[in-house]
């Protein structure tokens, strides 16, 4: 199945003049010059950016990092109510290279919205050739929280959608309630989607779980089971609505219980027991399970087995915003026609959460080639790193061997050691170099290396805890500037192990959740209906794994 032809962006295009570039373009034309791409034969091929050449040591091949939004929602949503173009255009105005459309499911959306959505999507691709637009589902997971579903295009990725939409979702099919049936549902669902990547139906598919802790209901038990499945490959690190509890949207629309994330909730029916109740709140605008170190994602890394994580904008309505939902005809509804009317302007701000696909909240995703297949190929392999209001423009990291020429290995690989091998981090940022979409010049202020020893599968497949993974080295880097390289000795490997980064811009930070002895300098909740977000901003990276032989 072929893959849906683009255009290149800009920064991959040598017709493009260099000072028509933003910073991040130019990097990435460096990257793309260094790696032998650019002045070429083949730049473009199927859909893509020719592969990049092997490293030739050993190490992965060098990446161009794209950033895009897997969790969206337009007018075709219940919920929401933008046109894909103004949705398409304002993530291209916020520098997003893909971004998917995930309708929440409905009856009206299966039978009428999702064939509707596919032409809106052709449009907003053929309105915007520079940038990858998928139309994929939002999944309402049996038993469980929601899920992005992302499929490549292809001529049966809409049918694949509402088979999928009818047979498995948890609302169509009245499989909500939290029973070890409706659970096993679930994982026939993600073993039903694997199946027609296999026989070839479509050429790729994989499910990503959203605001995992929002309501507590996905256990860690669910979270494992549907890993093991190979098609849910991560989960939200960060949830959309970040700008909830923003203090100047709280006191225009006289909020009382704001939270970013709308993280407001408390245990209920179906929520996990064993979930504290600070797990329903979020820390740096990040969920419980991800912020926690030692805590639910470090517990499955722990396992010695990838799950990635991602940020975006789950954008509904952005705050400030003065369009309003339209309105049905007489005797329409959502159901009937399988979307809303578009919205119209009112110039008055309207009730919102969110900001716009790529405004504040950024999944990076590493690539050789420009393509869909590749994005999701990128985000299976876990090349991913997530970051808040633009706080870095570029990040690369490295592990290999101390000392050695190798290139080393990147986010979401491994690295085969020998026992006592010394090894070292690479750390290559790019600091942002202009003002981000809330006109402030971000600045990181510091890097934490945290590091969890590889246990092996669990016995308790609702354990929550890494006890050995902590914070073991903080870099302060608020004296640098550019673009700098930092190698960080990580010591003699003795046993298998994980490593990943985190960093912030430094403004708030408090002993972690599981206290100062493994995270001396974490993120922190912040107070009710006083969230500024774009003064809290944070970012994570996937880990890479060391294996150690004898």
């Amino acid at each position: 199945m072929a893959d849906v032809q683009q255009e290149l962006p800009g920064w991959a295009d040598p017709s493009v003049a260099e000072e028509r570039l933003d910073p991040q373009g130019v990097s990435r034309r460096g990257l793309l010059r260094g790696a032998g791409l650019l002045g070429g034969v083949g730049l473009l091929g199927v859909g893509g950016v020719g592969e990049a050449a092997a490293t030739g040591d050993g190490g992965d091949p060098e990446l161009v990092w794209l950033v895009g939004d897997h969790h969206v929602h337009s007018r075709y949503s219940h919920d929401a109510k933008y046109d894909f173009s103004q949705l398409a255009q304002r993530g291209a105005q916020f520098g997003l290279d893909w971004m998917a459309f995930t309708e929440h499911s409905n009856f009206g959306h299966a039978e009428k919205g999702a064939v509707a959505e596919q032409a809106e999507v052709v449009k907003a691709r053929a309105e915007n050739p520079r940038m990858l637009i998928f139309q994929g589902l939002e999944w309402y997971i049996p038993a469980a929280e929601h899920g992005t579903v992302l499929v490549a295009p292809g001529a049966n990725a809409v049918p694949l959608l509402q088979a999928f939409e009818r047979e498995y979702d948890g609302k169509l099919t009245n499989r909500s309630a939290d029973t070890a049936a409706n659970e096993a549902h679930a994982v026939k669902a993600l073993l039903w989607l694997a199946e027609q990547k296999k026989r070839g139906y479509v050429d790729d598919v994989l499910v990503l779980a959203n605001h995992p802790l929002r309501l507590g209901i996905d256990a860690p038990h669910e979270l494992r089971a549907w890993r093991d499945t190979g098609v849910c490959v991560g989960m939200e690190g960060a949830p959309g609505s970040q700008g909830d509890a923003d203090p100047a949207w709280v006191a225009y629309r006289g909020a009382t219980n704001a939270q970013r994330g709308e993280y407001v909730n408390a245990p209920g029916t179906g929520s996990h027991p064993g979930y504290p109740a600070d797990a329903y709140r979020t820390y740096g605008g990040f969920d419980w399970a991800t912020a926690t170190v030692g805590g639910l994602w470090d517990s499955l890394l722990a396992e010695g087995r990838l799950f990635s994580i991602t940020s975006n904008s789950d954008n509904h309505r952005t705050i400030w915003d003065t369009w309003k939902d339209g309105e049905f005809p007489p005797g329409q509804t959502f159901d009937s026609l399988g979307w809303k009317p578009s919205p119209t302007d009112t110039g008055v701000p309207q009730a919102g959460s969110d900001f716009w696909p790529g405004q504040f909240s950024r999944t990076h995703v590493g690539v050789t080639r420009y393509s869909y297949v590749d994005v999701m190929a990128a985000l299976r392999a876990g090349r991913v790193w997530v970051d808040h209001g633009q706080l870095v423009d570029g990040l690369d990291v490295r592990l290999a061997p101390a000392g050695s020429k190798q290139r080393g290995v990147t986010l979401g690989g491994r690295l085969k050691a020998q026992r006592g091998e010394r090894l070292e981090l690479r750390v290559t940022v790019t600091s942002a170099t202009r003002p981000n979409f809330h006109g402030l010049l971000p600045r990181l202020a510091h890097l934490d290396v945290i590091r969890g020893v590889v246990t092996g599968p669990v016995r308790d497949r609702d354990s929550w805890k890494a006890p050995d993974t902590r914070v073991v080295e903080q870099l302060d880097v608020r004296r640098k500037s550019g673009t700098y390289t930092l190698r960080i000795p990580l010591g003699r490997a003795e046993r298998s192990h994980y490593v990943r980064l985190r960093g912030s811009d430094g403004r708030r930070n408090g002993p972690g959740y599981l206290g100062r002895a493994i995270d001396p300098a974490g993120p922190i909740q912040h107070p009710v209906n006083d969230g500024d977000p774009w003064l809290d901003t944070w970012l994570y990276t996937n880990p890479i794994f060391v294996d150690v032989g004898r």
